[in-house]
């Protein structure tokens, strides 16, 4: 995060909302939520510069030729590391989010490869080098509803 970090307020909220919902442009949200095109400029900008909101162009994956969205569930030697280990594979190509999870796996890890080579090429060659990781499981996601990448 760039600024200081405050919970997002009822106004944030609905900003995201309208966001999330395919709402982009400052005044059409500022038309919604009866508020001047300047004011929800400044909360976006505040809201991106803290790190509470973010924007990317997001595609389905499933429209994706030879590439292949995979799910990683992997466990750690000690739980002291699981945030290292998290921020330190976020950090890897092809690397879409990792997660501390509960259950059966330490974190949870979503990459895009290309098809199944590049998920070979991300299991034997990146994941296996970065130490304190003791087991993977892979799980091809075959088809995808309302996921954007």
């Amino acid at each position: 995060m760039n600024g200081s970090y405050r919970q997002p307020d009822e106004t944030d909220w609905s900003i995201i909302e309208l966001v999330r919902t395919g709402v982009v442009s400052n005044s059409a949200i500022a038309a919604k939520l009866g508020l001047s095109e300047g004011t929800v400029r400044q909360r976006i900008k505040r809201m991106k510069d803290t790190g509470v909101l973010a924007f990317r162009g997001l595609i389905d994956p499933d429209v994706l030729t030879n590439r292949q969205l995979t799910l990683i569930g992997a466990n750690v030697t000690e739980s002291r590391l699981l945030d290292a280990k998290a921020r330190e594979i976020s950090e890897l190509p092809n690397v879409l989010s990792v997660s501390i999870a509960s259950g059966r796996f330490d974190l949870i890890i979503e990459v895009l490869v290309d098809s199944n080579h590049g998920l070979v090429d991300f299991l034997t060659n990146e994941i296996s080098a970065i130490e304190g990781i003791s087991k993977t499981e892979s799980f091809l996601l075959l088809k995808t509803y309302s996921k954007f990448v």
